[in-house]
């Protein structure tokens, strides 16, 4: 798991439209929550992203965008946005490469761990929180994000 000062691993993927995403482009307009979750369309996963949707406005005008990351394919993550009205972008790591790279494997390798960083514009970690059941500690983190990127 990267810990806070880590520079993040960049990547290449695609978003849930099929658009081509690398971090060090997602990195050219700022800072950003890159949050990692198991699955489109179960209980707390759903909770999660909702929590993100309904923090979207204020995170937007202090400058952080959001980004979630999981191992469905696009077509997935399209429904999941369309059903649930997220405001942001859903990456798609079926070969679970970013999982990997920024430690969010579960135990043994098996599953994704729910894991929130805030990478700041020099691509460095500058926040993270794991909470894989807690909802409310990501909301912590959202937090913590709004306070150190407000002007």
């Amino acid at each position: 798991m990267l810990d806070v000062g880590d520079r993040a691993p960049d990547f290449a993927t695609t978003d849930d439209t099929g658009g081509p995403v690398t971090l060090a482009s997602l990195l050219a307009d700022g800072p950003l929550v890159l949050y990692f979750y198991p699955a489109d369309f179960t209980p707390v996963c759903t909770r999660e992203a909702c929590m993100f949707r309904d923090v979207h406005p204020e995170l937007t005008a202090a400058g952080v965008r959001i980004f979630g990351v999981s191992p469905q394919g696009e077509s997935s993550h399209a429904a999941f946005r369309a059903e649930h009205d997220l405001p942001f972008p859903l990456l798609a790591d079926a070969d679970r490469r970013l999982v990997k790279a920024y430690g969010a494997s579960g135990p043994f390798g098996i599953g994704v761990r729910r894991v929130s960083y805030f990478i700041a514009a020099d691509g460095r970690v500058a926040d993270r929180e794991v909470a894989d059941l807690r909802v409310a500690r990501h909301q912590g983190f959202v937090e913590r994000v709004l306070a150190r990127a407000r002007p």
